[in-house]
Protein backbone atom coordinates (compact mmCIF):
# COMPACT_ATOMS: atom_id res chain seq x y z
CA UNK A 1 0.00 0.00 0.00
CA UNK A 2 0.99 3.59 -0.92
CA UNK A 3 2.45 4.71 2.01
CA UNK A 4 0.92 8.11 3.20
CA UNK A 5 2.67 11.86 4.31
CA UNK A 6 1.64 13.75 7.06
CA UNK A 7 3.04 17.38 5.63
CA UNK A 8 1.05 19.02 8.55
CA UNK A 9 2.80 17.68 11.27
CA UNK A 10 2.80 19.99 14.29
CA UNK A 11 6.66 20.02 14.39
CA UNK A 12 6.60 21.76 11.42
CA UNK A 13 4.20 24.48 12.24
CA UNK A 14 6.64 27.73 13.31
CA UNK A 15 3.66 29.58 15.19
CA UNK A 16 6.74 31.47 17.41
CA UNK A 17 6.57 31.56 21.19
CA UNK A 18 2.66 31.72 21.66
CA UNK A 19 1.79 33.49 24.52
CA UNK A 20 -1.18 32.70 27.10
CA UNK A 21 -3.79 34.91 25.27
CA UNK A 22 -3.10 33.62 22.33
CA UNK A 23 -3.27 30.06 23.59
CA UNK A 24 -7.03 30.94 24.65
CA UNK A 25 -7.78 31.70 21.19
CA UNK A 26 -6.35 28.01 20.05
CA UNK A 27 -8.19 26.43 23.30
CA UNK A 28 -11.57 27.29 20.90
CA UNK A 29 -10.57 24.29 19.14
CA UNK A 30 -11.19 22.05 21.49
CA UNK A 31 -14.93 22.34 21.53
CA UNK A 32 -14.71 21.75 17.20
CA UNK A 33 -15.46 17.87 16.16
CA UNK A 34 -11.63 15.95 15.31
CA UNK A 35 -12.12 16.66 11.54
CA UNK A 36 -12.77 20.19 11.43
CA UNK A 37 -9.96 20.99 14.23
CA UNK A 38 -7.11 18.98 12.70
CA UNK A 39 -8.39 20.66 9.68
CA UNK A 40 -7.72 24.41 11.67
CA UNK A 41 -4.40 23.41 12.80
CA UNK A 42 -3.03 22.78 9.19
CA UNK A 43 -4.78 25.92 7.92
CA UNK A 44 -2.77 27.97 10.51
CA UNK A 45 0.39 25.59 9.42
CA UNK A 46 -0.10 26.58 5.90
CA UNK A 47 -0.25 29.92 6.71
CA UNK A 48 2.19 30.40 8.85
CA UNK A 49 4.75 28.88 5.93
CA UNK A 50 2.97 30.98 3.22
CA UNK A 51 4.10 34.21 5.29
CA UNK A 52 7.23 33.83 6.02
CA UNK A 53 7.89 32.68 2.35
CA UNK A 54 6.08 35.98 1.31
CA UNK A 55 8.49 37.65 3.78
CA UNK A 56 5.74 39.18 6.05
CA UNK A 57 6.56 40.36 9.19
CA UNK A 58 6.62 38.59 12.10
CA UNK A 59 3.48 40.42 13.81
CA UNK A 60 1.73 39.82 11.09
CA UNK A 61 2.64 36.48 10.82
CA UNK A 62 1.53 35.40 14.31
CA UNK A 63 -1.72 37.07 13.80
CA UNK A 64 -2.64 35.74 10.37
CA UNK A 65 -1.93 31.89 11.65
CA UNK A 66 -3.88 32.67 14.79
CA UNK A 67 -6.56 33.35 12.38
CA UNK A 68 -6.01 30.94 10.22
CA UNK A 69 -6.55 28.68 13.40
CA UNK A 70 -9.70 30.33 14.41
CA UNK A 71 -11.55 30.66 10.47
CA UNK A 72 -13.50 27.63 11.44
CA UNK A 73 -14.72 27.75 14.34
CA UNK A 74 -18.45 29.54 13.21
CA UNK A 75 -18.87 25.38 12.81
CA UNK A 76 -19.61 25.07 16.31
CA UNK A 77 -23.17 25.88 15.56
CA UNK A 78 -23.85 24.02 12.52
CA UNK A 79 -25.68 20.48 12.62
CA UNK A 80 -23.31 17.80 12.69
CA UNK A 81 -25.86 15.90 10.52
CA UNK A 82 -25.10 18.48 7.77
CA UNK A 83 -21.45 19.09 8.91
CA UNK A 84 -20.20 15.96 8.61
CA UNK A 85 -22.92 14.12 5.93
CA UNK A 86 -21.23 11.30 4.05
CA UNK A 87 -22.17 12.74 0.51
CA UNK A 88 -22.99 15.82 -1.80
CA UNK A 89 -25.34 18.30 0.01
CA UNK A 90 -28.38 19.85 -1.12
CA UNK A 91 -28.02 23.34 -2.01
CA UNK A 92 -30.17 24.33 1.15
CA UNK A 93 -27.52 22.52 3.49
CA UNK A 94 -24.48 24.10 1.71
CA UNK A 95 -26.89 27.60 2.57
CA UNK A 96 -26.52 26.12 5.90
CA UNK A 97 -22.84 25.02 6.17
CA UNK A 98 -22.21 29.01 4.58
CA UNK A 99 -23.16 30.73 7.52
CA UNK A 100 -19.95 29.11 9.38
CA UNK A 101 -18.28 32.71 8.35
CA UNK A 102 -21.12 34.86 9.70
CA UNK A 103 -21.16 32.74 13.14
CA UNK A 104 -17.81 32.29 13.40
CA UNK A 105 -17.27 36.29 13.30
CA UNK A 106 -20.08 37.26 15.61
CA UNK A 107 -18.74 34.86 18.08
CA UNK A 108 -15.04 36.40 17.80
CA UNK A 109 -16.85 39.77 17.68
CA UNK A 110 -18.51 38.92 20.99
CA UNK A 111 -15.13 38.20 22.60
CA UNK A 112 -12.91 40.66 23.50
CA UNK A 113 -10.02 37.68 23.17
CA UNK A 114 -10.64 36.66 19.97
CA UNK A 115 -11.97 40.05 18.35
CA UNK A 116 -8.38 41.26 16.70
CA UNK A 117 -9.27 37.61 14.81
CA UNK A 118 -12.41 38.22 13.01
CA UNK A 119 -10.85 38.15 9.72
CA UNK A 120 -10.11 34.63 9.96
CA UNK A 121 -13.42 33.63 10.04
CA UNK A 122 -15.10 36.57 7.76
CA UNK A 123 -12.95 36.60 4.92
CA UNK A 124 -11.47 33.06 4.23
CA UNK A 125 -13.93 32.08 1.89
CA UNK A 126 -14.17 35.33 -0.41
CA UNK A 127 -12.98 35.08 -4.17
CA UNK A 128 -11.10 38.00 -6.11
CA UNK A 129 -13.10 37.85 -8.24
CA UNK A 130 -16.61 38.48 -6.67
CA UNK A 131 -17.94 34.45 -6.64
CA UNK A 132 -16.95 33.74 -2.92
CA UNK A 133 -19.11 34.28 0.26
CA UNK A 134 -20.66 35.72 2.54
CA UNK A 135 -20.65 38.89 0.77
CA UNK A 136 -19.57 38.73 -2.72
CA UNK A 137 -16.29 40.91 -1.86
CA UNK A 138 -13.71 41.98 -4.89
CA UNK A 139 -10.05 41.71 -4.62
CA UNK A 140 -9.50 45.20 -3.31
CA UNK A 141 -12.24 44.55 -0.76
CA UNK A 142 -10.55 41.28 1.09
CA UNK A 143 -7.36 41.46 3.57
CA UNK A 144 -4.76 39.95 2.31
CA UNK A 145 -4.66 37.72 5.75
CA UNK A 146 -7.85 36.35 3.97
CA UNK A 147 -6.40 35.59 0.63
CA UNK A 148 -4.36 33.78 2.54
CA UNK A 149 -6.19 31.87 4.48
CA UNK A 150 -8.50 30.97 1.88
CA UNK A 151 -5.48 29.53 -0.46
CA UNK A 152 -4.39 27.35 2.71
CA UNK A 153 -8.06 26.38 3.50
CA UNK A 154 -8.46 25.37 0.22
CA UNK A 155 -5.74 23.16 -0.60
CA UNK A 156 -6.03 21.45 2.95
CA UNK A 157 -9.44 20.77 2.44
CA UNK A 158 -8.57 18.80 -1.02
CA UNK A 159 -5.69 17.17 0.02
CA UNK A 160 -6.81 15.92 3.48
CA UNK A 161 -8.83 12.93 3.66
CA UNK A 162 -12.66 13.00 4.91
CA UNK A 163 -15.19 10.56 5.53
CA UNK A 164 -16.99 11.14 1.90
CA UNK A 165 -14.05 11.21 -0.02
CA UNK A 166 -10.47 9.46 -1.44
CA UNK A 167 -7.33 10.73 -0.73
CA UNK A 168 -6.39 13.52 -3.45
CA UNK A 169 -2.83 13.52 -4.36
CA UNK A 170 -0.68 16.66 -3.51
CA UNK A 171 0.31 17.48 -7.53
CA UNK A 172 -3.62 17.17 -8.33
CA UNK A 173 -4.53 20.05 -5.73
CA UNK A 174 -1.65 21.97 -6.85
CA UNK A 175 -3.15 21.76 -10.24
CA UNK A 176 -7.12 22.58 -9.36
CA UNK A 177 -5.68 25.72 -7.52
CA UNK A 178 -3.74 27.29 -10.33
CA UNK A 179 -6.69 27.01 -12.33
CA UNK A 180 -8.17 28.94 -9.46
CA UNK A 181 -5.38 32.13 -10.29
CA UNK A 182 -5.77 35.35 -11.97
CA UNK A 183 -2.00 35.22 -13.75
CA UNK A 184 0.20 32.35 -14.61
CA UNK A 185 2.61 30.80 -11.98
CA UNK A 186 6.30 30.98 -13.24
CA UNK A 187 6.71 26.85 -13.81
CA UNK A 188 9.95 27.43 -11.76
CA UNK A 189 8.37 27.86 -8.20
CA UNK A 190 5.79 24.73 -9.36
CA UNK A 191 6.18 21.09 -9.70
CA UNK A 192 7.22 20.47 -13.22
CA UNK A 193 4.13 18.46 -13.82
CA UNK A 194 2.06 21.43 -13.16
CA UNK A 195 0.15 22.65 -15.92
CA UNK A 196 -1.23 26.22 -16.72
CA UNK A 197 -4.86 26.85 -15.10
CA UNK A 198 -7.70 29.07 -16.65
CA UNK A 199 -7.13 32.37 -15.38
CA UNK A 200 -10.59 32.99 -13.93
CA UNK A 201 -9.46 35.15 -10.82
CA UNK A 202 -10.75 33.44 -7.42
CA UNK A 203 -6.99 33.25 -5.75
CA UNK A 204 -3.91 35.52 -5.41
CA UNK A 205 -1.61 33.95 -7.73
CA UNK A 206 1.51 35.09 -5.49
CA UNK A 207 0.07 33.53 -2.37
CA UNK A 208 -0.68 30.12 -4.61
CA UNK A 209 3.11 30.11 -5.82
CA UNK A 210 4.79 30.47 -2.34
CA UNK A 211 2.23 27.78 -1.49
CA UNK A 212 3.68 25.77 -3.95
CA UNK A 213 7.48 26.39 -2.24
CA UNK A 214 5.77 25.22 1.31
CA UNK A 215 4.96 21.98 -0.74
CA UNK A 216 8.02 21.60 -2.32
CA UNK A 217 9.59 22.01 0.57
CA UNK A 218 7.62 19.23 2.60
CA UNK A 219 8.34 16.86 -0.15
CA UNK A 220 12.14 17.53 -0.40
CA UNK A 221 12.01 16.65 3.14
CA UNK A 222 10.64 13.50 3.14
CA UNK A 223 12.46 12.28 0.81
CA UNK A 224 15.57 13.04 2.50
CA UNK A 225 13.50 11.19 5.31
CA UNK A 226 13.05 8.23 3.46
CA UNK A 227 16.76 8.67 1.96
CA UNK A 228 18.13 8.35 5.52
CA UNK A 229 15.98 5.85 6.42
CA UNK A 230 16.97 3.77 3.42
CA UNK A 231 20.08 3.99 4.64
CA UNK A 232 19.82 2.92 8.16
CA UNK A 233 17.88 0.15 6.49
CA UNK A 234 19.93 -0.64 4.76
CA UNK A 235 23.61 -0.55 7.49
CA UNK A 236 20.86 -2.69 9.64
CA UNK A 237 20.71 -5.68 6.96
CA UNK A 238 24.49 -5.26 6.16
CA UNK A 239 24.97 -6.12 10.17
CA UNK A 240 22.67 -9.03 10.44
CA UNK A 241 24.39 -10.86 7.40
CA UNK A 242 27.91 -10.39 8.55
CA UNK A 243 26.72 -12.13 12.28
Amino acid sequence: MKEQFDFYSKTSLKSYNLNETMRYQLAMLDSLDAYTRLHSENVANITCRICEYMKLNREFTVYATICAYLHDIGKLFIPAEILQKPGALTQSEYEVIKRHTVIGYDMCMEDAKLRPYSAGTIYHHEALNGTGYPKGLGKKEIPIEGQIIRVADEFDAIVSKRQYKTHIGVVETLKLLIKETEANIPKSVALKSLEEGTKIGKLNPKVVKNLCKVVIEDIEYEIACIFDYTKYLREEIRKIRNN
